[in-house]
């Protein structure tokens, strides 16, 4: 895959060199350019971390093709809990861990977001390098840093280290479940709101904001919602085009350090909803599905601020509220600008993405996490100033339109 011009022009304007950034193959067969890379770094022994699934998907073959060149490779296959899942929670970390053996020189991240996330987190810990190999073109985390783990039931986000290497194989990558597919895609879609909820941040609490690395992100969403006909269909150009959003929006947060462009107020409710489920020890949902669903429910809560705000009325007098006050009317504007969520959802239904009565989540852990998720981050986002300045709790429906006017 050729770097954009963008994220060219990006790493010029932060302190990353180009051989700091994960190599990568984007194309039909990459399976096999594997071995050979890991001979031209002189790694002798690999360790392929994979689930059930993602082993008879692509960890089995790429085992046989690394010993076939004469290398040693091991697989840990991470435990699935009751509910048959795999968590990125202290079990799964602590087997990989004791399970790695001594002598390893590489570890492979065979699977989606999951498994990338136990793997960077044990490859920072183990200070050996990661490789990635996505089976799904599902989040657009392959290539950052950020880890987000379950630690004592809580979600946290810890940054750990990015791969040396991605080998996203187009062949394996289209004959993902659609589930996975849609989901990368309703995590593609979740930039509407995030990128908004980034230049919140900036305009009202002063937080950084570099105009290339949104656009980057914006370029990614247009691509994917033109080719949303050859995404729905898992045509191997529809799968690419999604990969390539996805990993440009991963490389967008490795160069800044930070996943502001990618992640606002939708992927709070997102965290809030996991959060909940771990508690009450049901399955786990997957995490695009979340975030597309997430994204309806955050356009609508900003429509309507948008039409309600008295400015004059404002509870609190300081920073925030003056800037706010200042910026408004930019703020409004782009408010403005976001799709109807009645399109988004028929856009995500278009590509097999679930609704909300298809995630089963109830309206009370909805409005809870509409008057709670933004605790989860300590940043400014619509959803932040909303609850900043409430009078009375977020109420909400799941009939159309989400909230209640």
């Amino acid at each position: 895959m050729k770097l954009s011009k963008e994220i060219l022009k990006l790493t010029d304007e932060h302190p990353i060199k180009l051989n700091q950034l994960p190599e990568i193959e984007l194309k039909q067969g990459s399976l096999k350019s594997i071995p050979e890379y890991i001979k031209n770094k002189n790694f002798k022994h690999i360790v392929l971390i994979t689930d059930a699934n993602t082993e008879e998907a692509a960890g089995a073959r790429l085992k046989e093709e690394i010993i076939k060149a004469g290398l040693q490779a091991t697989i840990i296959q991470l435990i699935s809990n009751h509910h048959g899942q795999v968590n990125a929670d202290e079990t799964s970390l602590m087997q990989v861990m004791v399970e790695t053996p001594v002598d390893s020189d590489a570890l492979i991240a065979v699977g989606a977001g999951t498994i990338h996330d136990i793997t960077r987190f044990c490859s920072e810990k183990l200070s050996i390098p990661f490789i990635s190999v996505p089976t799904a073109a599902s989040v657009d985390g392959f290539t950052s840093k950020g880890a987000p783990l379950i630690l004592r039931g809580k979600k946290q986000t810890i940054q750990t280290c990015s791969p040396i290497a991605v080998f996203a194989d187009t062949e394996i990558l289209s004959k993902a479940p659609m589930a996975l597919t849609a989901a990368g895609f309703g995590d593609i879609l979740g930039k509407f709101t995030s990128l908004l909820d980034w230049r919140i941040s900036h305009l009202v609490a002063n937080e950084p904001y570099n105009a290339t690395a949104a656009q980057i992100t914006i370029n990614s969403l247009e691509k994917c919602i033109n080719y949303a006909d050859e995404i729905a269909k898992s045509s191997e150009e529809g799968i690419l085009l999604l990969m390539e959003a996805l990993i440009e929006s991963g490389l967008v947060m490795l160069i800044l350090n930070f996943s502001r462009p990618a992640s606002g107020g939708e992927h709070h409710l997102s965290h809030y909803w996991e959060m909940d489920l771990l508690k009450n020890d049901a399955p786990q949902l997957l995490h695009g599905a979340k975030v597309g669903v997430a994204t309806c429910i955050i356009i609508d809560l900003y429509k309507k601020w948008s039409e309600t705000i008295n400015l004059g009325l404002l509870s609190k007098e300081d920073t925030y509220t003056e800037n706010l006050r200042e910026h408004w009317k930019e703020i409004k504007q782009e408010i403005d600008q976001l799709p109807e969520a009645q399109w988004l959802r028929l856009t995500l239904e278009q590509v097999g993405a679930p609704s909300i009565e298809g995630l089963n989540i109830s309206e009370e852990l909805v409005k809870r996490s509409l008057n709670e998720a933004w605790k989860l981050r300590d940043r400014c986002t619509g959803l932040f100033l909303i609850n900043r300045y409430k009078e009375n709790e977020i109420s909400f429906s799941v009939h159309s339109p989400f909230l209640e006017k």
